[in-house]
């Protein structure tokens, strides 16, 4: 894809996922196979509170990670910490989710807060953290309680100025959670590296189905490019945002949509300084969501 003026593969990844080693119904070459005949190109094992040997494991032409889901207490609720690129002897417990943090980035790797709505985080809860690489918007797991979606806490962090990018997962534990979110990552190529290092810089969007096929953000204007939709909302921070309803499909075929933000009259703006993304939805209900750009 056009990923802000570079043009990059993308590659599909299943960033977090269980299997036997911890809680999950599936031996972890059952997983691999599934993933892999789904066409995934990146697959990542994060059992809880401990790593996985992947370097045993056939791969299936896809690229494994080493991951980590971490647990440790708050004052009134329990953190899930999603730890990715971490070594096979990472250590499972930490006292606190600071002390988490500290150590999977000292290691190399990259940790994100999984399902907040879904463990009771707040904004508050989220911000008092420092080194965060971002959070799950949605999970696959959490949506049969209600709480797969974490738009609201995306929200919050940045009307208060806190950017975080943002993943769709699976959560897989058993077949009801499988391909229901993903993260498509824009790379230089799906060696661990380069997918480690588009993460860390933001390179990927999220995704339950649409696909997003041009991003960009020029001279004040944001265009954004994807597969057939029926509504594209850039939301903005607080009361900000545009919302464009394609009420024609599904007969346009291969309709292009553009969404602009500009100054000039007549152009959909927001005021300058601002942040923004954009979130697509198809005729079944299924999302995509953008990286937030800061205006």
């Amino acid at each position: 894809m056009d990923f802000y003026g570079r043009e990059l593969p993308v590659f599909k990844a299943a960033l977090h996922n269980h299997c036997t080693v911890s809680d999950g119904l599936f031996e972890p070459n059952e997983l691999i196979k599934m993933y892999a005949e789904k066409n995934f190109d990146v697959f990542a094992f994060t059992d809880h509170r401990k790593t996985n040997p992947v370097a045993g494991y056939d791969p299936c032409g896809m690229t494994i990670i080493s991951g980590i889901e971490l647990h440790p207490k708050a004052a009134d609720f329990v953190w899930h910490l999603l730890a990715l690129d971490v070594p096979y002897d990472f250590p499972g417990e930490f006292a606190t989710a600071q002390e988490a943090i500290d150590a999977v980035n000292a290691a190399g790797g990259i940790i994100y807060c999984a399902h907040p709505e879904w463990c009771g985080a707040t904004f508050a809860d989220i911000a008092a953290l420092k080194g965060l690489a971002g959070i799950e918007v949605y999970n696959s797991s959490c949506r049969y309680n209600g709480k797969g979606d974490n738009e609201s806490v995306w929200n919050d962090l940045t009307n208060k100025g806190i950017i975080y990018p943002a993943l769709a997962v699976d959560d897989t534990h058993s077949s009801s959670e499988l391909f229901g979110g993903w993260t498509m990552i824009a790379a230089e190529d799906k060696s661990v590296k380069s997918i480690m290092d588009a993460l860390k810089k933001g390179q990927f969007y999220a995704t339950q189905g649409p696909e997003f096929t041009r991003l960009s953000y020029q001279d004040g204007v944001f265009e954004a490019e994807f597969t057939e939709v029926v509504e594209a909302i850039l939301i903005g921070e607080r009361s900000l945002g545009y919302w464009e309803v394609l009420d024609d499909y599904p007969n346009y075929g291969d309709r292009r949509t553009t969404t602009k933000l500009c100054k000039p009259a007549g152009t959909r703006t927001l005021p300058e300084g601002r942040r923004f993304r954009c979130r697509i939805k198809d005729a079944q209900g299924k999302y995509a969501w953008t990286p937030i750009v800061n205006a």
